[in-house]
C-alpha cells in the first residue's frame, strides 16, 4: 500500500464530518478547514517517529491534527503498539487507521485529538504505581546494573526467598511464623516457601521447611546479596538451644491421680 492510497478514504470521512479537505497544502498531506477550525492529517503507511515528528511540527499550525495509517491486524495488540497510542495520547495527536479491504474502504478513529487528562492517567496507573513503590520500598540496597537484558535480577521476591534460605542455613528446618519473627517478610514468606519457585526449600513436616541443596548452592552464588540482608535478622527471637528449653515437669499417672484426690480433699475440709 503507498500513502496515495490512504488519500481518498481520509477525505471521505472528514467531508462526512463537515470539513472541506485540500491536499498537499504547503508540505501537509491533507489540510481542512470547518468554520474557523483548521486540521491537518500526515498520512504514512507505518506509524513511527518520523510521522510522529511531522504532526506535532503541524500542531503549530492547526488546532487538530491526525496521522492515518493502514489498519494492520497483527500489530494492534502487542505492547510497542499501546506505547505509541499512549505517546499519541500525550501529545494531543489523532489517530486515523484505514482498511482498504473493504468497499468502500473504512476508516476508524482509534485516537481522538483532546486535550491529555494526565490524572485520569495517573488514576489509571495506580495499581502499577503502587506495585512498583512497593517493589522498591522492599529491596535492600542495589544488586542489579540498569540497562542489561536477559539476566537474573534480585528482586524483592529473590531477596525474601534468599533471607529464608540464610536462616534455615544457619539454623536448620524452622516453622514459617518462626521465620517471620526472625525477619523473613511477614506476607510473602509462606507462599515463597510453598510454591518453591526456584527450589531451594523442602518441606519436611507440616509448616515446617529446611534447606535443598539448589537453596545452599544459591546462597554461594548470591552471597555479596545475603551479605546485606544478615544485619536485618531479628536476633531477639533467634531459635533456643534444646538445652535451654524449659523443661515439663514429669508426672506419672499414679503420682498425678493421688494430687487430684488429695486436692478433693481439702475442699470438704
Amino acid at each position: 500500500m503507498k500513502e496515495s492510497d490512504l488519500y481518498a478514504p481520509v477525505r471521505d470521512w472528514l467531508k462526512e464530518r463537515g470539513y472541506d479537505p485540500k491536499a498537499e497544502v504547503k508540505g501537509t498531506d491533507i489540510m481542512a478547514r470547518k468554520g474557523d477550525t483548521m486540521l491537518s492529517v500526515e498520512l504514512k503507511v507505518t506509524l513511527n517517529l518520523e510521522v510522529i515528528l511531522q504532526a506535532v511540527d503541524r500542531q503549530r499550525l492547526s488546532e487538530v491534527v491526525y496521522i492515518a495509517v493502514p489498519k494492520k491486524g497483527r500489530l494492534l495488540f502487542t505492547k510497542r503498539w499501546r506505547m505509541l497510542l499512549h505517546l499519541l495520547k500525550r501529545l494531543e495527536l489523532g489517530l486515523l487507521l484505514v482498511s482498504t479491504k473493504t468497499e468502500p474502504a473504512m476508516v476508524e478513529e482509534v485516537v481522538q485529538p483532546i486535550p491529555f487528562d494526565r490524572a485520569k492517567s495517573w488514576s489509571q496507573a495506580k495499581k502499577k504505581r503502587q506495585s512498583s513503590l512497593k517493589e522498591f520500598d522492599k529491596r535492600h540496597g542495589d544488586h542489579n546494573t540498569g540497562g542489561v537484558n536477559k539476566v537474573k535480577l534480585i528482586t524483592a521476591y529473590r531477596e525474601n526467598a534468599l533471607m529464608i534460605a540464610h536462616l534455615l542455613s544457619v539454623h536448620g528446618p524452622l516453622s514459617i511464623k518462626k521465620l517471620r519473627e526472625l525477619g523473613a517478610d511477614k506476607e510473602k514468606s509462606a507462599a515463597t516457601l510453598q510454591k518453591n519457585f526456584y527450589n531451594w526449600f523442602v518441606n519436611i513436616s507440616k509448616g515446617v521447611y529446611d534447606l535443598s541443596d539448589s537453596g545452599r548452592k544459591a546462597i554461594e552464588e548470591y552471597a555479596n546479596v545475603v551479605d546485606t540482608l544478615k544485619p536485618l535478622v531479628v536476633h531477639d527471637a533467634l531459635p533456643l538451644e534444646k538445652s535451654s528449653l524449659p523443661q515439663r515437669s514429669k508426672r506419672t499417672k499414679k503420682k498425678k491421680g493421688e494430687e487430684e484426690k488429695k486436692e478433693k480433699g481439702e475442699e470438704t475440709k
